[in-house]
């Protein structure tokens, strides 16, 4: 992961170029760290004074004003955690069809680390990468410059952790679930029977009933987690109202950009009336029931994502992602939080959005939690195949979002560890993945074994084909 991703450029700076090749200065520009914190790694030149005789010769020299070397910006990011992060991510892409049935055509990904209590970015991975090398002497020639931003080769430039946006497919429903709860829509113990088919809007059905013509039956809000359950939160999307489940997801950060120290940050949107509106369609209670399992329009970042886990098991309090821990000035003194987060909004031009922390009772956000730890923990939960005998208690939600491109999904995960006490929040996503439950929590159980000092020899491994799959409409 290189953490100043290149941005486009503009017709004319191209025209201007081709013929020589780009400069990193014109192509390096606007994505990186080093753009945002210029002013304070760049530093300050001095100025001696030297006095020379006629004949050339230097008779004395002083410096009239020293120089200020650069301050040292020092970022959240765990290099080992990267490294694993990078690695992992690719190789799970590229042996997809043998980890993973379903899986054949996985292209690209993202994985984001963070701390749910700090809001720091320990690692960031976008797959696929681009070669650091391929600039010689500070250019990159126009064939390789085209190359990578060619869609065949998915856009290597890309930084899909803050710039690619993905339907969440079922790792919505906390929200869903949330939202409801909190408003008495529904109670930790009352069940909804899945019937298989839902009763209103398109008649859409259960994810279940599609491969084995039932429903799942008699469930609460914690095993309707556990198994996602559509049709439960078909229901609880139903009861809830659009309007209640968009102002919770905003709560949660999804839909507005996180405020992170980078460009070309993407904010993503919320499925809801006033998307139709700007869209220009009518919305209408089928959609309402698509939105509530994390269709219809719903669209983030990884990085949402990230923060929207760690908001949620820090009792509701929020996070503000970060990738910058702190600058050191040449004289040892650091610079303060507050200034280092107003440069960095300024400089990116983000006006800060004041959230209020999320009123989540105890008791609700206890029976989404072990919903989440059903998720890995459980025979019948859809991650269980990965997380099951793993050394480390992990909770989490697969997703599988269809991409509206023929037959295609994307395979989510969103998760924590350890359970009894968060500390860091994964999610990934696998472009083309197929089933949720499966390829895309391989990099995230790796990443959770890093980040908690096991070696391979304690750590659960089942790379075999997994037929499961869990569509979400």
């Amino acid at each position: 992961m290189h953490f100043g991703y290149i941005s486009s450029i503009s017709k004319e700076q191209y025209e201007a170029n081709k013929d020589q090749g780009y400069t990193m200065n014109d192509l390096y520009g606007q994505d990186g760290i080093e753009y945002v914190f210029e002013k304070y790694l760049r530093g300050k030149n001095g100025v001696k004074e030297i006095d020379m005789s006629v004949d050339g010769s230097i008779v004395d020299e002083y410096v009239e004003e020293e120089a200020i070397a650069g301050s040292n910006v020092v970022l959240t990011i765990d290099a080992n955690l990267q490294a694993v992060a990078e690695k992992s991510l690719k190789e799970t892409i590229e042996n997809a069809g043998s980890i993973a049935k379903g899986s054949e055509d996985s292209d690209a990904g993202a994985l984001v680390v963070m701390n749910v209590k700090t809001g720091e970015v320990l690692a960031m991975a976008s797959y696929p990468s681009y070669d650091v090398g391929s600039w010689k002497d500070g250019r990159i020639d126009t064939e390789t410059w085209n190359a990578y931003n060619s869609n065949e080769n998915k856009k290597p430039l890309l930084n899909r952790t803050i710039a690619g946006t993905y339907s969440p497919g079922s790792t919505f429903k906390m929200v869903v679930a949330t939202a409801a709860l909190q408003n008495g829509k529904v109670t930790v113990n009352e069940k909804v029977n899945d019937t298989g088919i839902y009763p209103r809007g398109h008649n859409p059905k259960c994810w279940i009933y599609n491969s084995r013509h039932r429903g799942h039956g008699y469930l609460n809000i914690t095993s309707a987690i556990k198994q996602s359950c559509n049709y439960f939160f078909y229901e609880m999307g139903y009861r809830t109202g659009i309007e209640t489940i968009d102002d919770y997801a905003h709560r949660f950060g999804l839909g507005d950009l996180t405020e992170i120290e980078l460009t070309g940050e993407k904010s993503g949107t919320v499925a809801g009336p006033e998307l139709a509106k700007q869209k220009g369609y009518t919305w209408t209670v089928g959609r309402t029931l698509s939105a509530a399992i994390g269709q219809e329009g719903n669209s983030f970042t990884p990085m949402q994502l990230a923060k929207y886990i760690s908001i949620l098991v820090n009792h509701g309090k929020q996070v503000s992602p970060s990738i910058v821990k702190t600058i050191i000035n040449s004289d040892g003194t650091e610079v303060a939080k507050e200034e280092i987060r107003n440069y960095s909004n300024e400089r990116l031009g983000i006006t800060p959005l004041q959230k209020e922390d999320i009123e989540i009772s105890d008791e609700n956000l206890k029976a989404i939690m072990e919903g989440m730890k059903g998720v890995t923990t459980e025979a019948s939960g859809t991650a269980y195949l990965v997380f099951g005998h793993f050394n480390i208690k992990v909770a989490g939600k697969t997703g599988t979002a269809q991409t509206g491109a023929g037959d295609t999904s994307n395979a989510l995960f969103a998760g924590f560890a350890p359970y009894d006490n968060p500390e860091i929040a994964v999610v990934c996503i696998i472009e083309n993945g197929g089933g949720g439950s499966s390829i895309a929590c391989y990099p995230a159980r790796d990443v959770i074994a890093q980040y908690f000092g096991m070696n391979e020899t304690e750590t659960y491994e089942d790379n075999s084909a997994i037929p499961y799959t869990e569509i979400d409409n």
